[in-house]
């Protein structure tokens, strides 16, 4: 593995352990471009340092138990995929919606391009619908219309 292979995975990998995992939004301006873009779920792009420091501020406080555990990472040149289980309780509110105090444990697919040793873009595919049947917000039994369920597992 090359110098700069390890030395992208290493950035990549301290959104979910050092900043989701341990709350360190400080380290925001330090791994990402000023002008990087976080491409989330529902086609929901979030664009700027400063506005994902905002947006991951609002998911620590949707979720103060909040983890990331990196499973698996893949580099190529300069980008880095990763699969990731997430983990939180909902004590706050997210998206609109009022805490259920329920817990998650879901997959979460991570592409992240490093440019000039900084995140300059990451696409997010986190298993949404799963977190929002776990939390209750939609009908776990939502899944079991279109075929079997998934395992989180």
């Amino acid at each position: 593995m090359s110098e700069a292979t390890t030395e992208n995975e290493r950035i990549a990998r301290r959104v979910p352990e050092d900043i989701a995992t341990e709350g360190n939004l400080d380290m925001v301006r330090e791994v990402y471009a000023e002008d990087a873009v976080e491409h989330g779920p529902f086609g929901r792009d979030v664009r700027g340092r400063e506005a994902i420091e905002e947006a991951l501020a609002s998911y620590r406080h949707a979720f103060p138990d909040f983890s990331a555990t990196v499973e698996d990472v893949v580099t190529d040149g300069d980008t880095v995929a990763m699969r990731v289980t997430l983990r939180g309780t909902h004590e706050g509110e997210f998206m609109g919606m009022e805490p259920t105090n329920r817990s998650f444990k879901i997959r979460n697919m991570v592409f992240t391009r490093i440019e000039d040793g900084k995140i300059a873009e990451r696409w997010v595919q986190p298993d949404t619908a799963a977190m929002l049947q776990q939390l209750g917000i939609v009908p776990e039994d939502l899944s079991s219309e279109r075929g079997p369920r998934a395992s989180n597992e």
